[in-house]
């Protein structure tokens, strides 16, 4: 019991600071703004590990490699401390590499969750608030997702439906890459 609640407090923290910085490296592709309060906000969460990184791995072009790196990092450690959790034990030399392979496999998992997250907000708030405050950060982060589905789906009229098609495909990815992670790791 204790061990479960331990796990899922560890899960919530690394699937949100992994996210953060897939943000951040999210806002780096497509060059958002980095003083509107949002960009911040990630900036300053993500800093303390993103900046040493930074010394070592350097970005190019519209890579941020140094914030990739830290949520694979990120990954890494949350599926050799759940796997610590789960068997009270370290795993295996053997599993390292395994792991390595998974961790990018979370990494991707929670790039899709986050693209369905922003893509849910977005589409709820332009029902309910198409002036809020964050819909222009979030049109920002989901237009370059967006607009290649909306040039391929026919033309509905008033009616949008490339944020459900897009949210199809990340969930979709998502159930691929969790059951790619698990028989690659166990975990």
């Amino acid at each position: 019991m204790f061990g479960d609640a331990l796990h899922f407090i560890l899960n919530i923290a690394c699937t949100l600071f992994g996210i953060a910085l897939i943000v951040r490296a999210w806002m780096y592709a497509i060059r958002l703004h980095p003083f509107n309060p949002y960009s911040q906000a990630v900036l300053r969460i993500t800093d303390w590990l993103v900046q040493p990184l930074r010394k070592v791995v350097r970005p190019s072009g519209r890579i941020d490699w140094p914030s990739l790196l830290a949520s694979w990092l990120t990954a890494l450690v949350f599926l050799l401390l759940s796997w610590l959790l789960l068997t009270g034990a370290l795993p295996p030399p053997a599993s390292l590499v395994p792991a390595l392979l998974a961790s990018v496999f979370t990494v991707l998992k929670w790039a899709l969750n986050l693209v369905l997250w922003l893509t849910l907000i977005q589409a709820i708030l332009s029902w309910v608030n198409p002036l809020a405050p964050v819909m222009p950060v979030l049109h920002t982060l989901t237009a370059p997702l967006l607009d290649p589905i909306r040039r391929a789906l026919p033309n509905t009229g008033g009616l949008d439906f490339s944020p459900l098609v897009l949210l199809v495909l990340a969930q979709l990815g998502m159930m691929l890459l969790q059951h790619l992670s698990f028989s690659v790791f166990g975990v």
